[in-house]
């Protein structure tokens, strides 16, 4: 897998925003990755240096529409936490 593969989309929540003061960084990644893949990933993407990184499952929803039944999508978090020498990642252009 490459690293624009593993690294799905930023998370944009109220609480990732806040933790973003801590250098704490909230994305989706692909199911299959590990946490060596995402640090490895974060690092060439972003150019910085990665510190810990946590993972967390999150498993689909039962949704209902009228009589029929489904589940969202399952999908992985990764919090990633950046050294403190590291630089920010810019996840909105500043104009």
């Amino acid at each position: 897998m490459e690293s624009r593969d593993i690294i799905l989309r930023p998370i944009i929540t109220e609480k990732s925003m806040l933790e973003q003061d801590n250098k704490k960084y909230t994305f989706e990644v692909d199911t299959r990755a590990n946490k060596t893949h995402i640090k490895q990933s974060i690092e060439e993407i972003f150019g910085v240096k990665v510190k810990n990184v946590n993972i967390l499952n999150v498993r689909g929803k039962l949704k209902r529409m009228g009589r029929y039944a489904g589940y969202t999508k399952k999908r992985r978090k990764a919090i990633v936490t950046l050294t403190e020498d590291s630089k920010d990642i810019e996840l909105f252009n500043a104009e």
